[in-house]
C-alpha cells in the first residue's frame, strides 16, 4: 500500500521539524517520539523514508557498502574502486519488540551449515538498516538484551556479532527512530540518552484541527494512490529542500561566540558528560542548513536546546511533568545574560567613560536583542496533558482527625527527605520469567543464553543450533558405528558437507536467563508508634527510595497501610509509580497498631492479583517495629502469606530493642532488614531472621 505522506499529518510541526533535522543530518543521532496512543507517531515515521535521498550500494553487496567509500572490513569485501553499483532508495527497517536477538544482529545460516558443510554468516536487521532507518516501535517495551545490542551498534556504528560459531564486524550506521508511549513504562535512561532529539506529542486539541486529521485519514483510506497524488507536489519540495541542505551543511559555520552560549545553556540545564554539547551543536547546525543560512545564528542555538536537552537533565525519575521545560526555560535565560554580560564586557574598552551598569538589559533578554520573547520561535515540546505542581515531596496533607484511641494523629504528615540508591530486594528462586523487567532471575524466552535442552513438546522458544547440529552429528556417527564421538569442527563440516538430516528428536532448545518484573507491595505502618516525625520521616524516604527502585526495575506496585483498628488499600496494584509517590506524601500517621489487619489485607490482595495475572511473582515488603497493639497475635496471619517472598524492614531504634520485627520475619520465613540497611552504602548489613 503507498504510505501515508508526510506533508499530509496535521500539526506535530515539532516532530516534523525533529525528523527533517536527522535526515538533514544523520550525526544528530536520531528521534525519540513520546506521546499517547492514536497521535500518529507511526504514521509520520514510515512516511520519512520516502523523503530521504536515494542511496548507492555496491552490486551484490548484503551490507549495503557506499561504492565511493566501501567499508574495508565488510564481510562481503574487499569491494574495489570500480565495482558496479546501482542506486535505490533509502530503506526503513522495523525493529519489532518480540524480535529474537539472532534476527537483530544475524546468526549462522542454518540451511548453508547443513547443505554446504561451510560457516556462513546471514545478516540481520541491523546491518539491513545501515544508511536507512531504524524504526523501533514501542522501544520503552524493548528487552534488555535487544537495548545493549541497539546501545553498542548506535555508540560505534557498527554491529559484532559473536554467536553459533560465527564471528563477524560490519557497519551499522543507521537514523534511529523511536516511538512509545509514556504510560506503558520509561525506557532505559541510556537508551533516551542515545537519541539526539526526543518530541513529546500530543492529540490536537482544537475541534477543526481534529475533523481533518479525521477527513485526510478517510481520504487516503478510500484512495491510497489519489490521496498521495494530492501530496506530491509537497513532498517533492521536501525531498529537494532535504537535498539541498545535506549539501549545503558542510559549509555552515558555527561562530565561537554561539559555541560558547551552547556550553552556558548545557552547564545551566544541569546536563551530564559531552554528548548533549555536541547534539545541540550539530542540530544547530542542522537548523542553518535547513533554513539555508551558511552561519548558526542564535535561534538556531535555542531552537536546537529545545529538542535536544529536555531529556538529558539529571532528575528524580518521578519528578512531576512539566519539569523539564521549566528548568530548560530558566537555563536558556540565564545563558543569556551571561552572554550579554559577556558581550558588554568585550565592547567595554579600557579609560571608556560608560558605566556598563547603565540601563541593564532586562535578565534573559527581550525580543528585541536575541533573547527569548513573546515571539519566540524556538520549537517547544508539546506536553500531554501535564501541568506543573510542586514535587510529591513537598505536598502536605490536612491535618488528620483523631482515631477515637484517645490518641491524636499526627497535626501533619511528616515530610518526606531525598531518596537515595536502595539495595536490590529481589526473590531468590528463578522465576518463569512472566513479565521481562530488572528485579528477580527468571528463565525467559529471550536474554542471555545458558544452556540447551531437550524440549518438551513443542518448540517453545528460539533453536540452539549448535546444540541441534551436534545433536544430528552424533545420532549419525552412532548409526555408522559410533563414530559420533568425534564432533569436532572437521568432523561437521565432513558430515555437513556431505548433507545432513535434522530430524524432530534432534532439536534443542535454547535455555535463556534474564530477569523479570515483580508485583511489588508495600505494607508499610503508620500507627503511633511510629509517629514520631524525625522517625517517620526516615521511614517515608525509604519507602519513597523502594519505590524509585521499583519504577526502575519496571514493578508493578500496591500499597497498604494500618493504623487505629483497620488496614486501609491506599494503593491498589498498578504501573503509575507517580501515584504512588503522591500518597505516600500524605500519608497520616497516628492510633494503635493493627499489624494482623495489615498482613491479612496483603494476603488477600496478593490472592487477587495472583487470579488476575498468575505469571507476575509478588514481592511483599512489610516496613514495621513488629509491634502490634491492636488485633490479634500477627503470627497467626502468617499461614495465609506462605510461599510469598518477604522482606521485613525493621524500623525498631532506641537502646532497647525488643527483636519484635525479627520475631515476625521469623514467622513470614522472610528476610530481616534494619532501616539503616536498606541503602547501598549503609554501614549495616541485612540478615536473615532466626
Amino acid at each position: 500500500m503507498t504510505p501515508y505522506p508526510f506533508s499530509a499529518v496535521v500539526g506535530l510541526a515539532d516532530l516534523r521539524l525533529a525528523l527533517l533535522l536527522t535526515a538533514v543530518s544523520p550525526a544528530v543521532g536520531g528521534v525519540l517520539v513520546r506521546g499517547e496512543k492514536g497521535t500518529a507517531k507511526s504514521t509520520i515515521v514510515r512516511a520519512l523514508a520516502a523523503l530521504l535521498p536515494d542511496v548507492a550500494v555496491v552490486r551484490g553487496c548484503r551490507f549495503a557498502c557506499d561504492p565511493a567509500a566501501p567499508d574495508p572490513a565488510c564481510p562481503d569485501g574487499p569491494h574495489a574502486p570500480d565495482s558496479p553499483h546501482f542506486r535505490r532508495p533509502a530503506t526503513l527497517v522495523e525493529l519489532p519488540v518480540g524480535a529474537t536477538e539472532d534476527r537483530v544482529v544475524g546468526t549462522l545460516d542454518i540451511q548453508r551449515a547443513l547443505a554446504d558443510g561451510v560457516k556462513a554468516y546471514e545478516p540481520g536487521l541491523l546491518a539491513a538498516a545501515h544508511r536507512g532507518v531504524l524504526y523501533v516501535d514501542e522501544v520503552n517495551l524493548l528487552p534488555d538484551h535487544l537495548v545493549d545490542l541497539l546501545l553498542d551498534a548506535a555508540a560505534m556504528g557498527r554491529a559484532h556479532v559473536e554467536r553459533d560459531g560465527v564471528s563477524v564486524k560490519h557497519a551499522a550506521r543507521f537514523l534511529l527512530v523511536g516511538t512509545m508511549n509514556p504510560e506503558e513504562g520509561e525506557p532505559r535512561p541510556q537508551l533516551v540518552d542515545r537519541f539526539g532529539l526526543v518530541v513529546t506529542v500530543a492529540a490536537p486539541r482544537d475541534a477543526t484541527d481534529r475533523a481533518e486529521v479525521v477527513r485526510r485519514r478517510l481520504a487516503y483510506e478510500a484512495d491510497p494512490d489519489g490521496f498521495a497524488a494530492r501530496f506530491e507536489g509537497d513532498e517533492r519540495e521536501l525531498a529537494a529542500r532535504i537535498a539541498a541542505a545535506r549539501e549545503r551543511l558542510p559549509h555552515v559555520a558555527l561562530p565561537d561566540h554561539e559555541l560558547d552560549r551552547i556550553a552556558r545553556v548545557c552547564l545551566a540545564y544541569g546536563v551530564d558528560g559531552m554528548r548533549a554539547d555536541i547534539v545541540v551543536a550539530r542540530c544547530a547546525v542542522a537548523l542553518a542548513a535547513w533554513h539555508g543560512r551558511d552561519v548558526v545564528t542564535a535561534d538556531d542555538v535555542r531552537d536546537a536546546a529545545r529538542l535536544a536537552l529536555p531529556h538529558r537533565r539529571r532528575k528524580d525519575p518521578l519528578d512531576p511533568p512539566g519539569t523539564d521545560e521549566e528548568k530548560l526555560d530558566e537555563a536558556l535565560a540565564e545563558a543569556e545574560a551571561q552572554q550579554q554580560e559577556a558581550d558588554r564586557a568585550a565592547q567595554q574598552q579600557p579609560g571608556d567613560d560608560t558605566d556598563p551598569d547603565d540601563d541593564p538589559p532586562p535578565p534573559g533578554g527581550g525580543p528585541g536583542d536575541g533573547g527569548p520573547g513573546p515571539d519566540d520561535r524556538g520549537p517547544a515540546p508539546q506536553q500531554n496533558g501535564g501541568g506543573t505542581g510542586p514535587a510529591p515531596q513537598q505536598e502536605q496533607a490536612p491535618n488528620p482527625p483523631g482515631d477515637g484511641q484517645g490518641q491524636t494523629a499526627a497535626a501533619a504528615a511528616a515530610p518526606t527527605g531525598a531518596a537515595y540508591r536502595t539495595r536490590n530486594l529481589s526473590i531468590a528462586r528463578r522465576g518463569t520469567g512472566g513479565h521481562t523487567g530488572k528485579r528477580s532471575p527468571a528463565y525467559a524466552r529471550r536474554g542471555r543464553v545458558v544452556g540447551s535442552r531437550v524440549p518438551q513438546g513443542k518448540l517453545a522458544g528460539a533453536p540452539h543450533l549448535p546444540a541441534t547440529l551436534r545433536a544430528a552429528l552424533h545420532r549419525r556417527g552412532t548409526q555408522q558405528g559410533g563414530a559420533g564421538s568425534d564432533l569436532g569442527g572437521g568432523a561437521m563440516a565432513r558430515a555437513a558437507g556431505r548433507g545432513q538430516t535434522v530430524h524432530p528428536r534432534d532439536l534443542r532448545e535454547a535455555v535463556h536467563v534474564g530477569r523479570e518484573a515483580n508485583l511489588v507491595l508495600f505494607v508499610v505502618d503508620a500507627s503511633g508508634s511510629m509517629a514520631a516525625r524525625k522517625r517517620m520521616t526516615i521511614v517515608k524516604t525509604a519507602v519513597l527510595s523502594l519505590l524509585r527502585d521499583a519504577y526502575q526495575r519496571r514493578d508493578r506496585i500496591g500499597m497498604i497501610t494500618f493504623r487505629g483498628h483497620e488496614a486501609e488499600q491506599v494503593l491498589p496494584p498498578t504501573s503509575s509509580h507517580e501515584v504512588g509517590v503522591m500518597r505516600l506524601a500524605s500519608l497520616r500517621t497516628g492510633g494503635r497498631t493493627p499489624l494482623a489487619a495489615g498482613l491479612r489485607t496483603a494476603a488477600a490482595t496478593i490472592a487477587t492479583e495472583r487470579r488476575r495475572d498468575p505469571r507476575r511473582r509478588p514481592l511483599l515488603i512489610v516496613v514495621t517495629d513488629g509491634r502490634a497493639t491492636s488485633g490479634p497475635d500477627p503470627v497467626t496471619v502468617a499461614p495465609a502469606l506462605a510461599g510469598v517472598s518477604t522482606v521485613v524492614v525493621d524500623c525498631e531504634s532506641g537502646p532497647i530493642r525488643l527483636n519484635l520485627a525479627g520475631r515476625l520475619a521469623s514467622a513470614l520465613g522472610a528476610d530481616l532488614m534494619p532501616l539503616d540497611a536498606l541503602e547501598v552504602n549503609g554501614a549495616a548489613t541485612p540478615r536473615r531472621a532466626a
